[in-house]
């Protein structure tokens, strides 16, 4: 009966990042709080009743705890005046693992949950605790991932020495989708080759080659647009002299594989110039990934024709700015592949962000994780891991920006751009080390319910 019931004080909290649209009538956290309402009056058969006490943190990021309405929050919690915190989505109470964990560990210390409405999450169901557990594992990935995977369906025609595409590079040309050699650049090749073994120096190299007359590839593209022949740039140089296209292989994901086409230079001038670029960069090498880049795609971001980079830029139209990412514009001009035009940064962000969320809910995945759980533990019931996995899914909108990009970077290894699609190419040990630690959590929720 509802007077058996024991009352359970439901404090509603509600977070928006801007303080846009604040000032209306009814605003986002108006509608926050109108979810967690209806929530809470679905549930008052258990006994579910709000407090009058608003938690509205208007203009205040989830990235931190410095947030006026939460500090209330947490001390009402701390006196004992609340039983559970029910958000909109989890992001509202935090977007930091750290922050997430400290909250929980208060949460726990005080018997209190918190319930997500939109998202079905209950840290008072044990389903719910399982996922939080995992969720938090996630902070532990970044030692466990060792190797590689090779996902590229270029992969197998690459070991045989095809080659697979691309602008074409000086000494060649393309005949039949096929590498043939062009005497005349080959010539241009070797002396390349040779005067830098001479001079030691990439920009000595590209003056004197400029003042000889000498220019890039030149060739028409597949669209008929007139492409290189333009003079030497430094960049480009070395990236030329240490490409071992040119002495007949081809290479793919840090591997060299005996090409179909033949070589143009020795192995002596290959490594002759090679020595010289590790003289020169003795005690100066740096790092290419800079950590405190804010773009998700940084470092692995890259165009599917010649595999050049794409870096994170931006504009800005008065108080608005808009990120995006593009090739080098050298590379535009050499590579046909190369995107012509700023990729959206938002929109390629999402659609990786939709990859690795939908992860937990594919079919091989969950296939994989019941056959490793239940022969380790038989007493564990399919259709709960089945829950557990799809709500995992739906929980990536909690880590902040930097963690996004910390967990995208030890699952993913490379994102190829190809005309209007991506490949995405995970990394090897990434899916196994998220099943080792959920079947972990599962061993420790049945622990738990034995010893009970």
């Amino acid at each position: 009966m509802m007077e058996d019931k024991k009352i359970l004080r439901c404090a509603i909290y509600t977070r928006k990042s801007t303080e846009e649209g604040l000032d209306m009538d009814y605003n986002t956290l108006d509608a926050q709080r109108e979810a967690g309402e209806k929530y809470v009056e679905a549930m008052k058969h258990e006994g579910w009743r709000i407090i009058p006490d608003l938690y509205d943190d208007g203009g205040f990021s989830g990235g931190n705890m410095e947030r006026p309405a939460l500090k209330r929050l947490i001390e009402d919690i701390k006196a004992g005046r609340i039983d559970i915190v029910v958000v909109y989505k989890v992001d509202r109470l935090s977007r930091s693992l750290m922050d997430f964990a400290k909250l929980v560990e208060i949460l726990d210390k005080h018997g209190v949950s918190f319930v997500s409405v939109t998202q079905h999450f209950n840290t008072k169901d044990s389903m719910g605790r399982l996922t939080l557990n995992i969720l938090l594992s996630f902070a532990q990935f970044e030692r466990e991932v060792t190797g590689e995977r090779i996902r590229d369906k270029f992969a197998s025609s690459k070991m045989k020495g095809m080659w697979m595409g691309g602008p074409p590079p000086l000494g060649y040309d393309v005949v039949d989708r096929k590498l043939i050699t062009n005497p005349k650049e080959v010539e241009l090749v070797n002396i390349i080759f040779d005067r830098f073994a001479a001079l030691g120096s990439i920009a000595l190299l590209a003056q004197e080659l400029n003042k000889s007359g000498h220019r890039t590839k030149h060739y028409i593209s597949r669209t008929g647009k007139p492409v290189g022949g333009k003079p030497f740039t430094e960049n480009p140089l070395r990236t030329f002299l240490q490409n071992r296209l040119f002495l007949g292989e081809v290479h793919h994901k840090g591997k060299y594989y005996p090409g179909q086409h033949q070589p143009i230079i020795t192995q002596a001038q290959f490594n002759a110039a090679q020595a010289i670029f590790a003289e020169n960069s003795k005690g100066k090498r740096k790092r290419t990934f800079q950590a405190k880049s804010k773009a998700l795609l940084k470092g692995i971001l890259v165009c599917g024709g010649c595999g050049g980079a794409m870096s994170p830029t931006h504009t800005n139209k008065g108080k608005k700015n808009y990120h995006y990412y593009s090739a080098n514009s050298y590379r535009r001009q050499s590579c046909e592949l190369c995107p012509a035009n700023r990729i959206p940064a938002g929109e390629i962000e999402e659609v990786v962000k939709g990859q690795l969320q939908s992860i937990f809910v594919k079919p091989q995945v969950i296939v994989d994780v019941w056959k490793k759980v239940k022969t380790d533990i038989p007493n564990y019931n399919e259709a709960d891991l089945h829950s557990t996995m799809q709500r995992m899914g739906s929980l990536w909108d909690i880590l902040v920006p930097a963690e996004q990009k910390r967990i995208t970077h030890l699952l993913i290894d490379r994102v190829a751009v190809h005309g209007n699609c991506i490949d995405i190419e995970y990394r090897a040990n990434g899916i196994e080390n998220i099943l080792s630690q959920l079947q972990q959590e599962i061993e420790h929720k049945i622990k738990e319910g034995a010893d009970a």
